[in-house]
């Protein structure tokens, strides 16, 4: 972790992202209303200058689509995000390519991300021509050698082709890629799950290297919890579509108080005392975003859910020290792990 400043350098507001929602063929076949899905749900929140935030959550729950939100790769249905003073969801088209050289994203699938038929020189170098960083192919050229050299990859292999490389050879590329317009912010979706180990424990540290040497701020997003303590400063937690408890990831990982999170954490084994470890099994499956329940969307599961659960919202509780959850028995102190 990393000391860092309390300015934001992202906020978001009332961020939504729906899916769908128009008639296709089926629709109008079927008399069927059209499907909408709800990926997210009002999410507020602030990434702090020079931070790690990690988001972690079940699949399914909206992380990859808040990162690609933030960027506009997925253009959010209603609410607000500001980069550095700069709303990111009013820009045009031409002022918003030129935000994206100061926000990147590396993508979770080494594999997919780059394109077979460009060379790596090409691939790394192609944000440098889009936003006129090298006056000309040989410029792009030693631009492009330098940041592979950071990123850990032979520079005599400029005019290969992804096929040529491994998996965790691919992802540095993916990295040179994201890094080498020197942006401010970066979001990492899920960079090491498609990894082995091995090669996952290699590309958190040159990630973690860096942030520091770069001054760069990260949204990590991450399903494996090992993963966000260690990188993370702070750590928001997500249940369909919507952030239910974030703080500080020592705070929140130590002591979790919403029930969600309390059953994440459960599934971490303790090796120093496994005979003690209480594992919570959640019942049912996660709700459809298409048609999620009324009032805390986790009652479904939760094994302590009232009435009142069942019918309304949970207020954001202040917990201090930045620690916030979403449950109407926080001041009721209750564990699903008692």
């Amino acid at each position: 972790m990393s000391e860092n400043s309390n300015t934001p350098l992202i906020t978001v507001e009332n961020l939504v992202k729906h899916y769908g929602g128009r008639r296709g063929p089926i629709s109008w076949a079927t008399g069927k209303p059209p499907i909408n899905i709800r990926a997210l749900n009002g999410v507020s929140f602030e990434v702090r200058r020079g931070e790690t935030l990690g988001l972690i959550g079940e699949s399914g729950c909206g992380k990859s689509t808040l990162g690609r939100a933030l960027l506009r790769l997925h253009e959010p249905t209603s609410g607000k995000v500001v980069f550095d003073g700069t709303e990111v969801t009013a820009l045009k088209p031409e002022a918003l390519k030129a935000m994206r050289r100061h926000m990147q994203i590396i993508f979770q699938d080494p594999y997919a991300s780059l394109n077979p038929r460009r060379t790596v020189a090409d691939i790394i170098g192609l944000p440098l021509m889009l936003h006129g960083l090298a006056a000309n192919r040989r410029e792009m050229r030693d631009k492009v050698a330098a940041i592979m050299d950071k990123v850990g990859l032979k520079t005599n292999h400029l005019d290969r082709y992804p096929h040529q490389f491994s998996g965790g050879q691919r992802q540095r590329i993916g990295i040179a890629r994201a890094l080498i317009s020197n942006p401010q912010f970066i979001v990492c979706d899920e960079p090491v799950s498609a990894l082995d180990v091995s090669i996952q424990a290699q590309i958190i540290e040159l990630l973690t290297g860096l942030k520091r040497d770069m001054g760069l701020t990260y949204l990590f997003v991450s399903h494996d919890i090992s993963v966000i303590g260690y990188l993370s400063d702070r750590v928001a937690v997500m249940y369909l579509g919507e952030i239910v408890e974030m703080g500080p990831v020592e705070t929140v990982l130590s002591n979790p108080r919403h029930p969600y999170t309390q059953s994440l954490m459960s599934a971490v084994p303790d090796v120093d005392h496994p005979g003690k470890h209480q594992r919570v099994r959640l019942t049912g499956d996660l709700p459809s975003p298409q048609s999620p329940p009324p009032g805390c969307k986790f009652h479904t599961r939760c094994p302590l859910a009232t009435d009142l659960c069942r019918v309304e919202a949970p207020p954001r509780h202040d917990l201090g020290d930045g620690h916030t959850a979403s449950c109407h028995l926080i001041n009721d102190n209750v564990s699903i792990l008692r």
